[in-house]
């Protein structure tokens, strides 16, 4: 049910071997590392090198986040072009048993609004399984505008908003427009320009979910500029993000190895 969801929910980084392997020992420590603090495990999506991963690895994350949840509700990232791709990985989240899945727009710059109101009510057609929307342009090539926004979130069944856009008057817009959907802002940056939001999904969550469980209760320009800083120590700012997170991770000694897909796929 809308409602549902709020807090800090974090978008899982996936662990990799140098074979490219997702490790399972490192997905449950991980997960031991900040289940105390969050409350959603979001694997495969962005943070999780989602849209690069193939559906052996993208199977293996998911399954494992599922299987060391421990009682902590698993939305299951699907970055994949269009919608028919996304309807068939969903149906595998389902035998998984994930709770819910997380969906971009179809990619490509000429995706028009109505087509994407189309993708999530296709979704929800074929499947019985909530859906969380991400706005982001990054990898789609498009963003969703309010008015769309408002649409999709009238289908049963929508219960979040990742709010990507990287535009806190948008957020704000969107968390004080009444649906009854949850929002969650995307960007550690923007998180004291957006009070009234429901929680946060970001990368630093892998790291220091406490911390950004201290910004949502004291949004304050301080506080900002605390959390600020310690992205920028971490890396969390830069284009890849996923890499550095994964190296303190590794530093840290939560997961065994700090592999990117992309060093797997050279090895």
């Amino acid at each position: 049910m809308p409602g549902t969801y709020s807090g800090t929910i974090v978008p899982l980084i996936t662990p990799l071997d140098e074979h490219g392997t997702v490790d399972e020992r490192s997905v449950a420590r991980l997960l031991d590392h900040v289940r105390a603090e969050v409350t959603g495990l979001m694997p495969a999506l962005t943070s999780g090198e989602g849209w690069k991963l193939d559906a052996r690895q993208w199977r293996d994350v998911v399954a494992y986040t599922v299987r060391h949840a421990g009682g902590l509700p698993v939305l299951a990232g699907i970055q994949l072009p269009d919608t028919a791709s996304v309807i068939e990985r969903a149906r595998t989240a389902v035998e998984l048993g994930v709770d819910a899945v997380v969906v971009t727009t179809p990619f490509g710059a000429d995706v028009t609004q109505d087509a994407i109101v189309d993708h999530y009510r296709a979704i929800r057609a074929a499947l019985d399984i909530p859906v969380f929307l991400y706005n982001e342009e990054a990898l789609s090539g498009n963003r969703i505008e309010f008015d769309t926004l408002l649409r999709i979130c009238e289908i049963p069944g929508i219960v979040g908003i990742k709010e990507s856009s990287g535009d806190a008057a948008f957020t704000r817009k969107t968390a004080e427009s009444g649906t009854g959907v949850p929002v969650f802002e995307g960007w550690e940056n923007l998180l004291a320009d957006v009070r009234g939001v429901d929680g946060f999904i970001g990368p630093l969550a892998n790291l220091e979910p406490a911390l950004c469980n201290a910004m949502l209760v004291d949004p304050s320009p301080e506080r900002q500029a605390e959390l600020n800083a310690v992205c920028e120590r971490y890396g969390v700012f830069r284009d890849d993000w996923y890499r550095w997170v994964k190296k303190e991770l590794h530093e840290r000694g939560v997961i065994s190895s700090p592999t990117t897909h992309e060093e797997a796929r050279a090895a």
